[in-house]
């Protein structure tokens, strides 16, 4: 089991399913209503209580989180998807450690600005572009040593859809999907319209990009 301090898999979400591959959304919506835990930083994971008063609710629905605090919590959610919660993503705890990992590392840069080139020269930078803000989030996870840009990352990793990660980029653009959530600085079919590195819902599809994914994930 990925998380060995806490609820098991088995016990907070009953049988493993495989719907973590979906990579395209039939609806904009990804609020979140369900248990939510963190884990803390000795390993032991707890139910998750917000910070941030009951009442203040992110624009897309859900818990309001610290989206602002310099260290977010390390959110977890019972199944095999990733989840938005207030602003962050609570990777799910079927996963590979790693792709926790992933998401943990992206959770730190949401909010920051979108500039042209941020995340290339080093992976910390006041504001990330589109492949700064995808390499930040593999480095996390310790799958990327040096930032790539989108052309890059065209031919990195292995060819097709990932089960758990899954890159898409061109000459122009990249983003990823972790389980069933987006990771992108474009506002493309996200309703909130915000700007800079967030988890937004999956595209409608996802036409014009080469897809890739991290070897093994």
């Amino acid at each position: 089991m990925p998380f060995l301090n806490g609820p098991t898999q088995a016990q907070v979400s009953g049988r493993y399913s495989a719907d973590f591959s979906v990579i395209t959304a039939r609806s904009a919506s990804i609020a979140y209503s369900g248990p939510v835990y963190q884990r803390t930083a000795s390993g032991e994971v707890i139910p998750y209580t917000p910070l941030a008063p009951a009442a203040s609710v992110n624009p897309s629905g859900g818990i309001a989180v610290g989206v602002a605090a310099e260290t977010k919590p390390q959110l977890l959610v019972p199944g095999s998807r990733t989840r938005y919660v207030g602003g962050l993503a609570a990777a799910p705890m079927a996963a590979p450690p790693a792709v926790a990992e992933v998401v943990w590392a992206a959770n730190q840069i949401i909010g920051r600005p979108y500039i042209f080139g941020g995340g290339h020269g080093s992976f910390e930078s006041p504001g990330y572009d589109c492949s700064g803000t995808v390499s930040y989030a593999l480095h996390g996870a310790r799958l990327l040593s040096v930032p790539a840009d989108s052309s890059e990352f065209m031919r990195w990793g292995s060819h097709g859809l990932g089960r758990w990660v899954t890159i898409f980029s061109n000459a122009g653009h990249a983003y990823v999907d972790v389980a069933g959530l987006r990771l992108d600085t474009s506002a493309a079919d996200d309703p909130t319209r915000q700007q800079g590195p967030r988890w937004r819902p999956l595209r409608r599809n996802n036409v014009g990009y080469t897809v890739r994914h991290p070897l093994g994930y």
